[in-house]
């Protein structure tokens, strides 16, 4: 059963719920929910649920979807009998989500955080217990979930400065208190989160450091179902190449200019370009033809000439391939005031030159971590003038970027190890083993349960 406060709790949020259902059709209305998803999004199913056990996941977008899915893998592989749905919030996740989830593995959008639509989703999945991914807490969702007696897990939970203050006000104060009490679990990404948790409401018997699992999205992909061509590959062969990736709107001026501006000294630059959104692939393209640059477009299978200046790579699940041919990347969504920074992991895995920005958000912890390990690994530049200066040491004056490049592998290779299995071990012991315990020694009871629960 929920714990204390979840009745009064959800009714608040039963209160509050139309401006959710708003805020859907503000997304609808701008083009960020497609008018197909619109009925899953309410709750309605658009696959069946198939019999036995039943565990969820829930990730907002990509980098929370992908940092789910090595847990997702030592799961179907130590309980392959406990079916598994993944439920995420944004188009560009699910498109790339259907890529990469393991085999079996169902998806579906998340329901829109209103009474009716948790409902219609909960009575229909029959979820045995929900992992929560990083900062979701959805007052209709989670406390639905509560009230129906299943267990709770909040993996690589994070809370931001912004986010907790806006928390602490009343009367968010006393709901966001009766969310986090419902978790038997939380593993949040630094000592900082674990006391913000705790101020606002929960208990200090649920937290278990385990690691940082966006590290586990840096690691290579046996069942990489992408690969750039042995064609483009061999054409990249004598170029300067620089990588901007999961670059925001804000970014891409500074870029061009950058780019610009080094080729006056660097005649075979290559820039490329992979903007968060890859659906803004055809905008940058239009901007850079209209200043006079050369440029080929990945999503539209341009292919990669002598003469190319800049290339964009708006294609999803790719950026790790870009990686590891790209000497050196810069992480956008970290240059411009009022962005949050992107994963570091990835590029410092490929063994890139890693130059970020400093509006980095709750990533600081990563980059001073990586820092503290090797502190070459990654270097922060203070605007695009520095950004520039710094990749013109690196591209135009000869410098050798193996040490720096070593520096990055060994930095991700430190902090990765062993955190997937410490995060399945604690996820295991307190939720797993108490809700499929059953299921691992007797399934034939899970499916008379089950079969009694359609019935």
């Amino acid at each position: 059963m929920a714990r204390e406060g979840g009745w009064g709790a959800l009714l608040y949020a039963c209160c509050i719920s139309p401006l959710f259902y708003l805020r859907l059709l503000s997304r609808r209305a701008t083009g960020r929910e497609q008018y197909l998803t619109w009925s899953v999004r309410c709750g309605y199913p658009s696959l069946s649920r198939p019999s036995g056990p039943l565990l969820w996941f829930h990730a907002v977008s990509i980098g929370e979807g992908m940092a789910a899915i090595p847990v997702i893998r030592r799961c179907i592989q130590a309980r392959p009998i406990v079916n598994i749905l993944m439920t995420t919030s944004t188009v560009t996740a699910h498109s790339l989500l259907e890529k990469c989830l393991p085999p079996g593995v169902l998806l579906q959008f998340a329901p829109v955080d209103t009474p009716l639509a948790v409902e219609r989703f909960l009575s229909h999945w029959h979820p045995q217990a929900a992992i929560f991914m990083e900062s979701e807490l959805w007052p209709n969702l989670l406390l639905a979930s509560a009230l129906k007696g299943m267990p709770l897990a909040l993996l690589n939970a994070r809370m931001s400065a912004k986010s907790f203050e806006r928390w602490s006000l009343p009367p968010a104060r006393s709901l966001v208190a009766a969310m986090l009490l419902q978790f038997s679990l939380i593993t949040p990404l630094s000592t900082k989160e674990a006391v913000r948790f705790q101020i606002l409401g929960a208990s200090p018997l649920v937290i278990h450091f385990a690691g940082n699992l966006k590290y586990a999205c840096g690691a290579g992909d046996a069942n990489k179902k992408f690969g750039l061509s042995l064609e483009f590959k061999n054409a990249l062969v004598g170029r300067q190449i620089w990588l901007a990736a999961s670059t925001h709107v804000e970014e891409e001026e500074a870029i061009i200019r950058i780019h610009q501006n080094l080729s006056n000294w660097l005649p075979s630059l290559l820039t490329i370009i992979a903007p968060r959104h890859p659906s803004r692939g055809h905008s940058i393209r239009t901007q850079l033809q209209q200043q006079g640059f050369d440029v080929a477009q990945r999503s539209q299978g341009d292919p990669l000439l002598t003469s190319t200046d800049v290339y964009i790579a708006d294609t999803l699940g790719e950026l790790k391939e870009f990686y590891s041919l790209a000497p050196v990347a810069f992480v956008g969504g970290s240059l411009v005031k009022g962005l949050s920074g992107h994963n570091l992991a990835e590029a410092a895995a490929a063994g890139c030159v890693v130059l970020t920005g400093h509006y980095i958000g709750h990533f600081q912890e990563m980059l001073l971590e990586l820092q503290k390990i090797a502190p070459l690994s990654v270097q922060q530049v203070d605007g695009e003038q520095e950004l520039l200066h710094v990749l013109h040491n690196l591209l135009g004056k000869g410098a050798s970027l193996r040490p720096r490049r070593d520096a990055a592998q060994f930095a991700f290779a430190a902090a990765a190890d062993g955190v997937v299995l410490r995060v399945w071990n604690v996820l295991n012991s307190v939720i797993l083993d108490q809700t499929f315990g059953r299921a691992a020694s007797d399934a034939s009871q899970w499916l008379e349960e089950d079969k009694a629960f359609v019935g």
